[in-house]
């Protein structure tokens, strides 16, 4: 008998993973998602073509999302923190319509700046490129910091 591998098992093992679900925890301060499972607690971050197609093309972010865009960039900064040794924090500036802006800044280093629109919609196909996303941002924001010591370091 052979077993299917679940992709989620492979993925559950990396650090962003680990720090997403950290970071998914940790803004449930209502402790709704007590004891359950990460799988569940990622699902909100997967936005399969047919999740897509249910959402409609204008509309206002809701807290869920809202409190997805915030563990995602949260955990690009952890992940950025591990790797240099310095402190990243994130700022995420949204307007009730679902626009604005993600600093990512380490020092006097903005390491990270990306423009937020159609917030409703954020996710992703699917949880590995939702980690190859982050990695993408990982890369460049070390790259930065290695190019600026200096700056990151003030």
């Amino acid at each position: 008998m052979t077993t299917i591998a679940n992709p989620f098992d492979t993925l559950r093992e990396t650090d962003f993973i680990k720090e997403m679900v950290r970071q998914m925890r940790a803004l449930d301060s209502y402790g709704q998602f007590d004891g359950q499972p990460a799988e569940r607690l990622l699902d909100p971050f997967v936005l399969t073509k047919e999740r897509k197609a249910e959402i409609p093309l204008i509309g206002d972010p809701d807290e869920t999302t809202i409190a997805c865009v915030r563990a995602f960039y949260n955990a690009i900064s952890v992940m950025i923190e591990k790797e240099c040794g310095l402190m990243a924090v994130p700022l995420v500036h949204l307007s009730y319509e679902g626009f604005g802006r993600v600093l990512i800044t380490v020092g006097k280093l903005v390491v990270l700046d990306r423009t937020l629109r159609d917030v409703h919609r954020f996710g992703f196909e699917s949880l590995s490129k939702m980690k190859n996303e982050a990695d993408k941002y990982l890369a460049v924001a070390l790259e930065i910091v290695g190019k600026y010591p200096e700056v990151a370091g003030l």
